[in-house]
């Protein structure tokens, strides 16, 4: 069995494959997300809905509750968790790695809709639908503070231009925002003030929701002409609040500044975030699934300059943490390690060998099949991480061994007299068959690995891929 005497009796199409096969490879380089762990994304929903004002246990049993119980008839479903505190819940939905993202958001939004008329009807919008990775962490967290601007108003420029503008950004997933501080209205009363007037928490509810409205009034029609009613009934600022008409007792109004008072205030002051003892909003940055972590941090970067001017000069844009630090450092220190160990198995077959051409044999094929390795990984949408490149480091003695025995058998025929066409084609035709059986016997014991399902398999299926595409296609040539 002689699967390389084509390659031996063609030299010139043996050479361009080798072209090719390096073209491929240093095109694929460069486009290989960079990441310290192979990319493996749980299709994981997360559903969130708000109840201003209701307790965690109320969030539960009306909110939670039906939602949890229509949820759980989607199929592929394997792990939901939810959590509930004073005016909110949250809903985590993973799915097993076969299903798509996709339909799992086709299926969710079609629970939250069988589950809409069991939720309570004051819920100031629908339930919210995100799609996250539990194992993905933030990239890049930033954080924005201002020692002469209210946090509110820190708070609407992160949320209403950074969040739009960063979410933009090439290879940008989700952008969080961590103390948030929404503006708001906040009235503050005195329960003995509204006992003693005979009213209640509901009667001043009620009317703030009444008088504090920005409804269509309707038209004026003419014979000639229609004019439409534009009036703003909403109000903006505590005092107009403040001056609410709640009830009339004994023939007076009793007004809101009566039992209390209005003030401006963040939506939840429940909630805050701090960057170096100061108050802050906080953004939280994740990548777009296989997207290069370097590139994309880097294409943030170059914003900051675009971002900074786009909001007012008394908000500072800090860096919180920066993953890609640790990554470049992981990555830096696997390949510097890559190189060494290609470099020292040359070295001890020219001290063993002592043959300058036996020893560029194995310093050609090694970065050959190396380079080919990253085309592979690229259609098969990998990426270029610890565990890829600790592979192509294990798998770099793989392919040398091979080389090392075809050059000692076509070394031994050459002694004997044969031409080195003749040697190489009957050292190969001798051991072909043991290099084949050698090679299947490699990709046989990382089949359990490719076999493996959840997110151990699909996290080491990379390695076995790298490991074997690596050593198998050059052994035969």
């Amino acid at each position: 069995m002689n699967i390389s005497a084509p390659f031996i009796a063609r030299p010139i199409a043996t050479a361009l494959l080798m072209v090719g096969l390096l073209l491929g490879g240093l095109a694929a380089y460069p486009l290989l997300p960079i990441a310290a762990l192979p990319n493996v994304n749980y299709p994981t929903l997360q559903i969130t809905a708000q109840l201003p004002g209701a307790d965690p246990q109320t969030m539960a049993s009306s909110v939670a509750t039906p939602l949890e119980t229509q949820f759980g008839q989607i199929p592929g479903l394997t792990q939901m968790t939810s959590a509930s505190a004073l005016g909110y819940t949250q809903i985590t939905l993973q799915f097993d790695l076969s299903r798509q993202i996709d339909g799992a958001v086709a299926d969710a939004l079609s629970a939250i809709n069988a589950a809409s008329s069991y939720l309570p009807p004051n819920l100031p919008y629908p339930p919210t639908i995100n799609k996250v990775n539990p194992a993905d962490t933030p990239i890049l967290v930033l954080a924005l503070t201002s020692d002469t601007l209210p946090l509110t108003t820190v708070d609407a420029y992160a949320e209403n231009i950074l969040l739009q503008k960063i979410s933009q950004i090439s290879g940008v997933g989700l952008v969080g925002i961590a103390g948030r501080q929404k503006p708001a209205i906040r009235i503050q009363v005195d329960p003995q003030a509204l006992a003693a007037r005979g009213l209640s928490l509901e009667d001043v509810r009620s009317v703030i929701g009444v008088d504090n409205v920005d409804l269509p009034k309707g038209t004026l029609n003419s014979p000639r002409q229609t004019y439409i009613l534009n009036t703003n009934d909403q109000l903006f600022k505590p005092e107009a609040y403040a001056d609410l008409i709640i009830a009339y007792r004994n023939g007076s109004p009793v007004r809101v500044k009566d039992v209390g008072k209005a003030i401006s205030g963040p939506e939840n002051n429940l909630i805050a975030a701090w960057f170096n003892q100061k108050r802050a909003i906080i953004l939280p940055i994740q990548r777009s699934p296989g997207a290069n972590v370097i590139a994309t941090v880097n294409r943030i970067k170059a914003m900051m300059p675009v971002l900074q001017a786009s909001i007012p000069s008394g908000i500072k844009i800090d860096t919180v943490s920066d993953r890609t630090e640790t990554i470049r450092a992981s990555v830096t220190d696997v390949q510097f390690t890559l190189v060494l160990s290609v470099a020292l198995v040359v070295m001890v077959i020219f001290l063993f060998l002592r043959n300058v051409w036996a020893t560029i044999i194995p310093a050609v094929t090694v970065p050959l099949s190396l380079i080919g390795t990253f085309a592979v990984l690229y259609e098969l949408g990998y990426s270029l991480d610890n565990l890829s490149l600790m592979a192509l480091t294990i798998a770099t003695g793989f392919v040398v061994d091979d080389a090392v025995v075809v050059i000692e058998n076509t070394v031994r025929h050459l002694e004997e007299g044969l031409s080195p066409m003749q040697a190489a084609i009957k050292s190969t035709g001798e051991i072909g068959f043991t290099i084949i059986s050698i090679t299947l016997s490699l990709i046989a014991v990382f089949i359990p690995l490719f076999l493996m399902s959840g997110y151990v398999g699909a996290l080491f299926r990379e390695f076995a891929v790298a490991v074997s595409v690596f050593s198998a296609p050059m052994r035969p040539a």
